[in-house]
């Protein structure tokens, strides 16, 4: 497995190259900011239940191992395994991180999905951001904030029995207020995922900031 360095200075990025791999990563926010942003989160966001905390697998529903909640423009929404969530209006805080993202990156989202992992054990699986309503070939925006999680992604040709040939996967260490960007065509012919790591003892928040038509 390839390990990609994580730390790096506030700002400074670090452009991670491969086959079909392109991806940015910089720590956007220091340690005391990202930790007020953090406790600004867990009081502020009440995340989905019912229907829309469930998924479908093979035809049976199970509870997603993670919580979620989405917010962004009026009339979006985000299509996940047939449960379609709703977006909830901007808050005054998720303006803010929206602002401080466009400008890092030059780039215009209007949509956040935002998930909370309590500790190692809740994860999400290997997947591809490929529902419809995303706007194609257009960046996705990964900032975390909480406990430091290994993020893997596998090539669409080296997965599971049938693989067509070896490629090496890629692990990514984000850090607490680190910044992934996801720029094309990594999301095309890369799988990610967030395993499950029994030593980590904290919480997570991932917010993936997207551009929906």
């Amino acid at each position: 497995m390839t390990v990609l360095p994580g730390r790096t200075k506030e700002e400074d990025q670090q452009k991670l190259r491969g086959e079909n791999f392109n991806c940015d990563y910089t720590v956007l926010y220091r340690p005391s900011v990202a930790s007020t942003l953090f406790q600004a989160c867990e009081e502020e966001f009440v995340y989905n239940t019912g229907d829309l905390a469930r998924v479908q697998i093979f035809g049976k529903y199970r509870d997603i191992p993670r919580k979620q909640v989405a917010f962004g423009d009026p009339g979006l929404s985000y299509r996940f395994s047939v449960v379609e969530i709703p977006a909830r209006p901007w808050s005054p805080l998720l303006r803010t991180i929206k602002d401080r993202i466009q400008e890092v990156t030059g780039q215009e989202f209007n949509f956040v999905l935002i998930n909370r992992y309590k500790d190692g054990l809740d994860y999400i699986g290997e997947h591809r951001d490929d529902e419809e309503g995303l706007v194609q070939n257009a960046s996705i925006a990964s900032l975390s904030l909480g406990q430091k999680r290994d993020f893997i992604f596998k090539h669409c040709d080296a997965r599971g029995k049938y693989k067509k040939r070896v490629v090496e996967p890629i692990k990514i260490e984000l850090e607490h207020g680190s910044l992934l960007m996801m720029n094309y065509p990594t999301n095309r012919f890369w799988f990610h995922s967030l395993p499950v790591r029994r030593k980590a003892t904290g919480a997570r928040i991932n917010m993936t900031f997207r551009k929906m038509a």
